[in-house]
């Protein structure tokens, strides 16, 4: 019986992985997945490592394109917010194709959330509640509405004028 369950596993795996994709980085792919999409500066770390390396990740067949920060600035006041806008889309994209999305799309807000709030605590305590806001008004068109694409300028005008 349980080699019969393999054969059954190994055949489905076969015909619903991507091409290119061995049936066992199919296997593996929800697990990497989820490694690089906690909120936390290590699974960032290992996620942005692969990013820079994907050759042992190819048979993964994972989407790695990205339009950066949608329509939003990647940069907003100098703050840059550009690898945690292509790391939300890394998520996005691929728990999209693995049909998972909805019951991981809070968990990924919240990744992007926290690596905008790594960028700001990076840079001067004078600027950073300025950062700060405009990381949650980012979080907050992405939780809200799906995309940074919806954040106005009158949001960042806003952030500018906190105190410097």
């Amino acid at each position: 019986m349980t080699r019969r369950i393999a054969l059954v596993l190994a055949l489905t795996l076969a015909l619903v992985a991507p091409a290119g994709v061995s049936w066992a980085a199919a296997a593996d792919k929800p697990a990497v997945l989820a490694n690089w999409t906690q909120p936390t500066a290590a699974s960032t770390a290992a996620w942005n490592a692969a990013r820079l390396d994907r050759e042992p990740w190819l048979s993964y067949g994972f989407d790695w394109s990205t339009d950066d920060c949608s329509a939003a600035p990647e940069r907003p006041l100098g703050f840059d917010f550009t690898n945690p806008c292509r790391h939300h889309d890394f998520g996005y994209r691929n728990y999209k194709d693995l049909g998972v999305f909805a019951a991981n799309k809070a968990r990924l807000d919240d990744v992007f959330y926290a690596d905008m709030k790594r960028v700001c605590v990076r840079h001067n305590v004078a600027v950073r509640a300025a950062c700060y806001s405009v990381a949650w008004t980012y979080y907050q068109a992405v939780h809200v509405f799906g995309s940074v694409a919806s954040v106005r300028q009158a949001d960042l005008d806003r952030a500018a004028r906190l105190p410097h």
